[in-house]
């Protein structure tokens, strides 16, 4: 909670401005009964018209005088609120920016999206509650209290005589609902995550008539928060009647006492009526409070699940020893041994490791699903650390380069080829921002997808669609490519990112790479595009089987040649094809 505090101390002007206005608002209102008993007792009862006119005539003054704090009070609040959440989802972002993978396998997406949209939302509203009317109330609560003891200290005792039942209930009333409303987010979570998945698997959803399933399964979430929403307001709903009936309680007693002392000539009525008065604002105020309890209680909730995101320590950073001149310049690739597990698992995903990309090479990884590559291919960037042995790149260990530079010098598909909402050439400069227009037009002809985009109505300025719904898979695979290889990297990775891709268009893209000096590992499971690497790595189990060209594997190993031999003779014509 003190981080998120922290984003409070830049506007404390501002805050300080908004409270001494609420200030001004809580003098005026505590100081009007005690005007009124003026008027009563000074004027009405002595048929004084002079004296109603005087005491009147200050009430209306300091009345204008309130309304006017009241509007520069909300100026403020405003003003300090939204710029507090501004600041607050702007670090949330840029911290949700810093995590490594192994962070963002702690967060579910849904939630962060919740933590950065509705718990951002929920502590803002509460700062500029706070400095409009949250300590208003109790303020008022207090003050009235002292006043009314200051007019007749016995009758403001009898009203006195319910704070500390109130404040024993409210203690109780917040803490319960701190819980609820904590579980109500968390259940806000779930419904949110379903509503994406559906969002984005609409088509799959309908393909397969699962519709009424979808339905049933978000009406189970849905049902779900509705019912931690209810059980939380229930509760904040029951406290008010119970601040009213005590606090009605004290008033009547106030009145039953107060006539025995006005005719025993101890009190004067306009006093009686000051007290009552003060009672019946400090009622008003505790309506309020119910009110407060559940905006606090959603705050602290709130607040609690975006302190866990800014306090999430990054565990993947620049080593202390890195330089920050090191970049890659040649793209030779060296695997050492090297282990893997993803973190808080034991179970190993690569082990023991070894081979030597040289510098403008093509390497194949092939390997059954799940047998490991991917997570290869996400250690040469430091998406993940090794857990034992050592990646070097031109010689260097990953570790010494600083992360921006590493990565600069490496172009990454990944397996699912994602684009964002944007233009097409806005997603293909994504790869490279100052790129100018003739390097554009070069990625997409490599990348084997200019033509298609100058068919296109409006060429590359044509708009994607949320992660590229309105193109094919293969398009997209493409366009992700030329993202790429706009960088002209010296590393250049293919998570499987050819799957969608004819034999005949593969086949042309692979021999578009030649023409740059990069070193291109590819994941695939086609033989034939495997044939033109230089190197090939048959990876099972989180273990390098073979390792070797074409040629040698056909000779040496027994299961290359299984997989070779499954292929088609079709597949291997036509790729001869498409390369000569």
């Amino acid at each position: 909670m003190s981080k998120v505090f922290s984003f409070l101390k830049p506007y404390r002007i501002p805050m300080a401005i908004a409270l001494f206005l609420m200030l001004v608002e809580l003098v005026v209102e505590l100081f009007q009964p005690l005007l009124m008993a003026k008027i009563i007792d000074n004027g009405v009862l002595k048929k004084d018209l002079h004296e109603v006119a005087v005491w009147g005539i200050i009430m209306l003054i300091i009345s204008i005088v309130s309304f006017f704090s009241g509007i520069t009070n909300s100026f403020y609040a405003s003003h300090a609120s939204q710029s507090f959440g501004f600041d607050v989802r702007k670090a949330l972002f840029e911290k949700i920016q810093s995590f490594s993978f192994a962070n963002f396998n702690r967060f579910s997406t849904s939630s962060l999206v919740t933590r950065m949209t509705n718990d951002v939302t929920q502590v803002q509203n509460t700062v500029f509650m706070s400095l409009r009317i949250m300590l208003r109330a109790p303020l008022l609560i207090i003050g009235g209290l002292v006043m009314a003891l200051t007019v007749d200290w016995k009758l403001g005792l009898i009203l006195s005589g319910a704070v500390p039942f109130l404040v024993v209930f409210l203690v109780w009333a917040m803490n319960k609902a701190r819980a609820l409303f904590r579980a109500t987010q968390e259940n806000l979570d779930s419904v949110n995550s379903v509503i994406r998945e559906n969002l984005t698997g609409m088509r799959l959803i309908k393909a397969y008539l699962r519709g009424k399933h979808e339905v049933k399964r978000f009406s189970i979430a849905n049902g779900k928060l509705k019912d931690k929403t209810m059980a939380a307001l229930i509760l904040i709903e029951f406290t008010t009647p119970m601040l009213m009936i005590v606090m009605n309680i004290g008033i009547l007693a106030v009145l039953w006492f107060g006539s025995f002392q006005v005719k025993a000539g101890e009190t004067k009525v306009g006093e009686i009526v000051a007290i009552v008065n003060y009672g019946t604002r400090i009622t008003a105020a505790l309506s309020i409070v119910s009110m407060i309890i559940m905006v606090f209680s959603r705050f602290r909730a709130s607040g609690q699940r975006i302190g866990e995101v800014l306090n999430t320590e990054v565990d993947l950073l620049d080593d202390v020893n890195a330089d920050s001149s090191q970049s890659i310049k040649k793209g030779n690739i060296e695997f050492r041994n090297v282990s893997f597990h993803y973190p808080d698992t034991h179970t190993p995903v690569l082990e023991n490791i070894s081979f030597v990309a040289e510098s403008g090479s093509t390497v194949a990884v092939l390997g059954a699903t799940g047998s490991g590559k991917t997570s290869l291919f996400q250690l040469i960037p430091r998406l993940y650390d090794v857990t034992a042995g050592t990646i070097l790149i031109d010689g260097q260990e990953i570790k010494e380069f600083q992360l921006e530079n590493l990565r600069k010098g490496i172009g990454f598909v990944p397996q699912e080829a994602l684009l964002f909402t944007g233009s097409i050439k806005e997603n293909i400069l994504w790869g490279k921002e100052e790129a100018p227009e003739e390097e554009i037009i070069e990625a997409a002809r490599n990348a084997q997808i200019l033509e298609t985009i100058e068919q296109l109505p409006n060429g590359f300025e044509t708009r994607i669609g949320q992660r590229g719904v309105n193109l094919s898979g293969g398009q997209k695979q493409r366009i992700s490519i030329a993202r790429a290889l706009i960088r002209k990297p010296r590393i250049l990775l293919l998570d499987d990112s050819t799957s969608a891709l004819d034999l005949k268009t593969e086949a042309a893209l692979l021999k578009a790479l030649k023409m740059y000096t990069c070193t291109t590992l590819l994941i695939t499971q086609k033989i034939t595009t495997a044939m033109a690497a230089d190197m090939i790595l048959l990876i099972e189990d989180g273990v390098m089987k073979e390792s070797g060209s074409h040629a040698d594997l056909l000779n040496t190993s027994s299961l290359y040649k299984q997989i070779f031999e499954t292929q088609f003779e079709e597949e291997k014509r036509i790729y001869a094809q498409g390369i000569n």
